[in-house]
C-alpha cells in the first residue's frame, strides 16, 4: 500500500515537482553556506518528499549523535532569518494540501503533507529516516514515557 501510495504522490499530484524543487532551495541555500542548516534540512525534506509513505521525518536530538554545540547555536541564529522564507513556504505547502483534499484519492497524501509542516518551517537539525525506525524510536519514547510516570 506504501508503495502505491508513494507512486500516486509522486506522478500524478506532483510529489516529484515538490521534492525537486524543496533540493533545489536546500542545495542553493547550502552553497551559499551561510544558511546551510537551513539548506541541509530542506535536502533531507526533499528525500522525505520522494516516498513519503516510507520515510518519517524526525529531529536529531531523537538520535544519539555527536553534536556540536557551535552548530547548534550558528543553527539557531540562522532560524531566525529563515522564518520569513519559511512561513512562505509553508504557506504553498498548504495551498497544495487544499488542492489535494479536493479529490478523495488526493487526501491521504495531503495529510502525510500536513505532517512535514513543521519541518517546512523549521527544516534544521531534521532527518529523513525509514518509516521502521521512526516507529522504533516512537514505541521507546513511549516506554520511556511510561517508566517515568508509572
Amino acid at each position: 500500500m506504501r508503495i502505491l501510495g508513494n507512486i500516486i504522490w509522486l506522478i500524478p499530484c506532483g510529489g516529484i515537482i515538490t521534492a525537486f524543487f524543496t533540493f533545489l532551495l536546500g542545495a542553493f541555500l547550502t552553497v551559499i553556506v551561510i544558511p546551510a542548516p537551513i539548506g541541509l534540512g530542506l535536502m533531507q525534506l526533499a528525500k522525505f518528499e520522494l516516498a513519503p509513505f516510507s520515510y518519517e521525518m524526525i529531529s536529531k536530538k531523537h538520535i544519539k549523535t555527536a553534536t556540536d554545540s557551535t552548530w547548534e547555536t550558528y543553527s539557531k541564529i540562522i532560524m531566525i532569518f529563515y522564518i520569513p522564507l519559511g512561513c512562505i513556504i509553508v504557506i504553498g505547502a498548504v495551498l497544495q494540501m487544499i488542492l489535494l483534499c479536493i479529490t478523495i484519492i488526493g487526501i491521504p497524501i495531503a495529510l502525510v503533507l500536513a505532517k512535514s509542516l513543521s519541518t517546512y518551517f523549521n527544516p534544521i537539525n531534521k532527518i529523513c529516516v525509514p518509516r521502521g525506525v521512526g516507529d522504533i524510536l516512537a514505541n521507546q519514547k513511549a516506554q520511556n514515557f511510561i517508566q517515568s510516570n508509572g
